[in-house]
């Protein structure tokens, strides 16, 4: 599975750009750049988490929270926090502390050239902490669910 893969700094300027697959992007992330609007973004986001079995449970609008709290001004930055329920009662089950690292979060960004930047958490990394046999296995099911869910995004599924 291969995304075009840019690359921005923390301003938010496009740094690199390469094709390359979501496995080697980021150990913690799963991330690819949306030739689509924010908002489009977000509900296809959406619409691909629902399929694979996830309801959003809180979502986070980063650039009126910031507004709010702060005064300053932000790019469009949302949170999803994503919860499939079969697999956080399963981990739940395996370790009550687990919950600390739920729900899974996606967030969608629009870029400064106007594009949605998406990225999913790898539920596999933030579980490493955790030194149990049954979580990693738990993790990697979700974490093939959430590659799926970018993966119907990027191709527009």
């Amino acid at each position: 599975m291969g995304f075009l893969w840019q690359t921005y700094c923390r301003c938010g300027k496009l740094i690199r750009d390469e094709k390359v697959s979501m496995e080697k992007i980021r150990g913690y992330a799963f991330s690819t750049v949306l030739e689509a609007s924010y908002e489009d973004a977000v509900s296809r986001v959406t619409d691909a988490l629902k399929k694979e079995g996830f309801g959003v449970l809180t979502e986070i609008d980063v650039k009126s929270t910031l507004k709010k709290k702060l005064d300053v001004d932000f790019r469009k930055y949302v949170i999803l926090g994503a919860c499939n329920p079969l697999y956080a009662h399963r981990t739940l089950q395996a370790d009550l502390d687990v919950g600390l690292l739920l729900p899974c979060n996606v967030i969608v960004y629009e870029t400064d050239d106007k594009k949605a930047y998406v990225s999913a958490f790898n539920p596999v990394s933030a579980l490493e902490v955790i030194k149990s046999e049954e979580l990693r296995k738990i993790a990697k099911e979700v974490s093939e669910k959430l590659k799926r869910v970018l993966d119907k995004v990027a191709k527009g599924k």
